[in-house]
């Protein structure tokens, strides 16, 4: 017997955040409920399929339209901006087609974009689904973006920056902390604003990360150069003025910290070309709202020397370190 749509969770784009993402969901949810995948892997598809037997039904779609049909809760997980374009607004494949041709549900629609896009694609989705026919009360897009990289999706404690209708807030946020609450911890999931203003904590968020990756990693570069131990200079900082994220959770000199991906070649982690990506989107979010930014350029520069050599290319965003302690000082 198929379960029904109020009882159906649809998830599209399992890659490196989302495969862990949709794990942690499927785990959480009652095994009375089906978790429907979607991605463009085969191989990701059927591994999920494998590992996540005995957990409750898993099935599979082609396209966002098969999700919205089938299930009430459509969550993604993709890349940039094309990949939602694609996924939610084609005509024939996407997730708002298969909202019109499901109808009015019996229970409420929700729909959530979880990647870091720019700011005009969610709100273009937003504008869309808004033009579906559907009464407002039935269907609401919320934008949900996450922080915490790889390691957070697959420990289940993101932080998710929400931004939903004010509208719609009282009665759609509770459920949208519902499912988020299965892969991140349930004080980290804050309503921002209105639909898109998740996106705007994230993408300032990631600036602020960017910017002290490189910070970070200057510093502890010259201690190294200086003789120093990193690990000492680390521990000295972390109860220090100096302390941050990227030296306490994730720092970028091999063998201070275990499990990090400077440890382990600087794989697995937030690769530099999308810190990059979100540092521009920050640039432009200041140059948006008439911001002065000083740190964007030079940083943006940095990170564009590092990734045109193939030794950095691909590698975590703190593979900054290893770029700065090979590189050779002009004199």
């Amino acid at each position: 017997m198929a379960s029904s749509a109020a009882n159906t969770v649809a998830f599209i784009g399992i890659g490196v955040m989302g495969y862990p993402m949709a794990k942690n969901l499927r785990a959480g949810l009652s095994s009375d409920k089906t978790l429907l995948i979607c991605d463009v892997s085969p191989e990701a598809i059927e591994r999920f399929k494998s590992e996540t037997a005995g957990q409750g039904p898993v099935g599979v779609v082609k396209n966002g339209f098969e999700a919205a049909k089938a299930a009430n809760t459509v969550i993604t997980m993709l890349p940039g901006s094309d990949a939602v374009k694609a996924v939610y607004l084609d005509p024939q494949t996407g997730v708002l087609a298969g909202v019109v041709a499901a109808g009015t549900p019996e229970e409420h629609k929700l729909l959530m974009e979880c990647g870091t896009i720019e700011s005009d694609t969610i709100l273009a989705v937003a504008k869309a689904s808004q033009s579906t026919q559907l009464p407002a009360e039935a269907l609401t897009f919320v934008d949900a973006p996450v922080s915490g990289g790889p390691m957070g999706a697959q420990a289940g404690n993101l932080t998710f920056m929400v931004g939903c209708a004010p509208s719609a807030s009282d009665r759609v946020f509770p459920l949208v902390k519902d499912h988020l609450r299965h892969m991140g911890s349930e004080e980290g999931i804050f309503l921002c604003g209105d639909v898109g203003a998740g996106t705007a904590f994230k993408v300032i968020n990631n600036y602020l990360s960017a910017i002290t990756s490189l910070a970070a990693s200057e510093a502890l570069n010259i201690g190294v150069k200086a003789g120093l131990d990193p690990k000492l200079l680390t521990d000295v900082i972390n109860v220090s003025g100096g302390q941050c994220w990227v030296t306490s959770k994730s720092n970028p000199v091999p063998g201070v910290q275990a499990n990090v991906p400077s440890s382990r070649g600087y794989e697995g982690g937030f690769r530099i070309e999308l810190c990059a990506k979100v540092l521009g989107m920050g640039r432009r979010l200041a140059e948006m709202v008439g911001a002065r930014t000083v740190l964007a350029a030079p940083t943006l520069d940095a990170f564009a020397e590092a990734i045109a050599d193939e030794r950095y290319r691909g590698k975590d965003a703190r593979v900054v370190y290893k770029w700065l302690n090979e590189s050779e000082i002009s004199k």
